[in-house]
């Protein structure tokens, strides 16, 4: 209970009244009581009256109790003067405490209060500031006009104060900054901003070594609806990255992760600014920022992509910066985290992240490639996806660091494994960029290397549709492309030398899924009598639609400059006798009506009949001789090609047993005839399954077809020789 001596009654009642001037005459009363009891040191009348305005006024039910407690205590404090500080313990709390009062007048006079209060004690009044900051955060953004303009007075004046003090402490005033940091209220942040402006500038405050504690903060308010704040965020966050410039030591991990998540804003500024900090601070920060640098490209690699151009053009230089540091994993350099974070990016939809992503695992493999190398199962699915991306300067990298890769045996080994495996269970990628990647591996890896590891793998190939249409396409490939043509002169000389035989044969073993293919090999690799043996050798079921196909594109091959050497072959009939008899087999499994059939025969009938003896053009009928001079070629002449008895027993040293590839092939050939036959089968009893309710209610027909043990054979059942080819 207070004391109600302290002060006269006439007082007492004045300082309650509903007038303003009533209020006021009281309170300077007051002012003249205590300025009496401290001339006379009487400290405890003094705190008799400050416990009567506390306790009677300031936390009285009544408005106007309240207020007049609150001039009463500014007036008491006036009263003090120097020795006020003694008192604050006793005057500072109840003012505080009226902050929050639900009438916004006695808001208004307990801002104005502690605003006389604050003038009379000076730097005596920090040991309050957290308490007062707290306060004033608050009334910045009350809903009262008046009391917001009070606060501000209130505020301007205590910086004043906080500037000259020497008793400020920025490590207590720090978590409260920070907790407020997060606001959205635009007047509390334009409070927060103005405060952090000022103690930066106070040469005795280090602002700078406690940003982290709110930089994440200040970003947040660079999306502010409100143009004014945006300003001042950008005007506060510029000065402390020139500090940092200046600054001889600053903490650049604790905020470059800060930065990393900024960069990911949706607001542009926002992103435009987090992404130049990194960008000084990849220069400044050198060997600080290491263990940090897979963070950094996390979020420059989206930033290389971003819509805005000079968004682009900082994370570019950046992400320069960044590949130009050189560091050791022994330095904190984490490849681990820097692969992870490339594979990551290599799923963006952005084409030029993707690229850089790839620049960077390229990069990798180039310093740290055994630490590439031992987390490769990690990344290599992801790369085996890029072969498949829509762009082509993306999967021609995806290529480079496969290749790079693949320097290794094991690994080359396991890149075409995965490559066939892709190409068998996406059809699309084998028809739309099977040829661009085979042909730039060949570049990367050689060619030979590639095409006989390709064979390998489709000879022992279980889906034999798919081996075919790999087949096809590789031999396609080995025919049209020029970075191909190495590995063309060497098979030309199949017949010659040791290196183009192997090579010969290894291709053989897998070609053989395709007679076309086969064929094609034959006449590339100058097997001429090879290829009229295998081309004998087809049965009905071999010259199907698919074959015809593939046997129209051959046509239109031998009228490149790929085989230009085997249309001047046939300027020496008498030579190369097997070439055209091969030729003559393929224009009579073509249809007549055919385009591929009228380019072929006209292509023949321009050989020359000069080269033949006159006794050979006398066997032959008037026109074009070459009609039956297949029949009339000597049967033991020794012809300069695979038409050699010889070789095609094998018995030559390093040559071909061209028998045994017949062999080879035949097998080949009977196991997709009977694979063709178990599909049709299966797809006939589906169709009958599905159709078998439909049958029941209809008269059954009498069948009219001819069992196949009554169909007469297509084929003799003898063999004949190689060579032996009707016309």
């Amino acid at each position: 209970m207070a004391d109600t001596t302290a002060i006269p009654a006439s007082v007492v009642r004045n300082l309650s009244d509903k007038l303003y001037e009533k209020r006021k005459n009281a309170a300077l009363e007051i002012e003249g009581i205590v300025k009496q009891l401290a001339a006379a040191g009487d400290h405890d009348k003094i705190s008799a009256v400050i416990n009567l305005l506390t306790y009677e006024f300031t936390y009285s039910a009544q408005a106007n109790h309240r207020k007049g407690g609150l001039i009463g205590l500014a007036a008491a404090t006036v009263g003090l003067s120097t020795e006020a500080a003694q008192h604050l313990e006793q005057i500072v709390p109840p003012v505080l405490n009226s902050f929050a009062d639900q009438d916004s007048r006695v808001r208004y006079y307990a801002c104005e209060a502690l605003y006389n209060i604050a003038k009379v004690v000076r730097g005596d009044f920090i040991i309050f500031f957290n308490k007062i900051f707290d306060a004033l955060c608050k009334l910045s953004a009350d809903s009262d006009a008046n009391v917001q303009s009070a606060a501000h007075l209130l505020d301007r004046l205590v910086k004043d104060i906080v500037t000259e003090s020497d008793q400020f402490s920025i490590e207590e005033f720090i978590p409260l900054l920070r907790e407020r940091m997060n606001v959205l209220n635009p007047y509390v942040r334009q409070f927060l901003v103005g405060w952090i402006t000022v103690l930066d500038s106070v040469p005795d405050i280090d602002m700078l070594g406690f940003l982290p504690d709110f930089l994440d903060g200040l970003f947040n308010m660079l999306s502010d609806s409100s143009h004014e704040i945006r300003q001042q965020a950008d005007a506060a966050l510029s000065e402390f990255l020139q500090e940092i410039k200046n600054s001889p030591s600053v903490d650049y991990g604790r905020m470059a992760e800060i930065l990393v998540q900024r960069a990911g804003a949706l607001d542009e500024f926002t992103r435009l600014t987090a992404v130049t900090w990194i960008n000084e601070f990849v220069k400044l920060g050198g060997d600080q920022l290491v263990p940090y640098y897979a963070d950094i490209l996390g979020a420059i690699l989206p930033c290389i992509s971003d819509k805005e151009e000079k968004i682009r053009a900082v994370a570019r230089e950046t992400n320069e910066e960044l590949r130009m540091i050189r560091a050791d994993p022994s330095e904190g350099f984490d490849v681990k985290a820097i692969l992870s974070i490339a594979k990551r990016q290599l799923s963006s939809e952005w084409e030029a992240t993707k690229i850089e992503a790839l620049h960077w695992i390229s990069a990798l493999l180039e310093k740290h490639r055994l630490e590439v190398l031992s987390y490769l199962n990690d990344i290599f699915d992801t790369l085996l996806k890029g072969l498949s991306d829509p762009v082509d300067e993306v999967v021609l990298l995806v290529l480079e660091v496969h290749a790079c890769i693949a320097k290794d045996e094991q690994h080359f080994r396991q890149l075409v494994v995965f490559l066939v495996h892709n190409f068998r269970v996406d059809k699309n990628l084998l028809e739309k960029r099977g040829a661009l990647i085979i042909r730039r591996l060949c570049v990367l890896l050689d060619a030979e290397r590639v095409y006989r590891e390709l064979s390998t793998i489709l000879e022992g190939e279980a889906d034999l549709d798919f081996a075919s249409t790999m087949v096809q396409a590789l031999n396609l490939i080995l025919l049209t492309s020029s970075e191909l043509s190495g590995l063309r002169d060497l098979l030309k000389q199949s017949l010659a030398n040791v290196d183009g035989k192997n090579l010969f044969v290894s291709l053989y073993a897998s070609w053989c899924h395709s007679p076309m293919a086969i064929i094609s090999l034959c006449l590339l690799a100058q097997t001429y009598q090879h290829a009229s043996a295998v081309i004998q050798s087809l049965v009905e079921e071999d010259i199907n639609v698919k074959f015809l196909v593939q046997l129209d594109k051959l046509i239109r091959l031998l009228e490149t400059p790929i085989f230009a050497y085997l249309r001047l072959q046939l300027l020496d009939p008498g030579r190369y006798m097997w070439l055209l008899k091969a030729l003559y087999g393929l224009l009579m499994l073509l249809p007549q009506q055919s385009a591929a059939f009228k380019v072929l025969r006209t292509r023949l009938k321009t050989v020359p009949s000069y080269s033949l003896s006159s006794e050979q053009i006398k066997r032959t009928s008037s026109g074009n001789p070459y009609s039956q001079i297949l029949h009339h070629m000597p049967s033991g002449s020794q012809i300069m090609e695979d038409g050699d008895i010889s070789r095609d027993l094998g018995s030559v040293p390093n040559g071909i047993n061209f028998a045994a590839r017949l062999q080879q092939f035949e097998q080949m050939q009977r196991q997709h005839r009977l694979h063709a036959k178990s599909e049709s089968l299966s797809q006939s009893q589906f169709r009958n399954n599905s159709t078998s309710s439909k049958e029941m209610q209809k008269p059954e027909e009498p069948s009219r077809s001819v069992s196949d043990s009554n169909r007469p054979s297509s084929r003799s059942s003898s063999r004949r020789g190689p060579g032996q080819l009707q016309l």
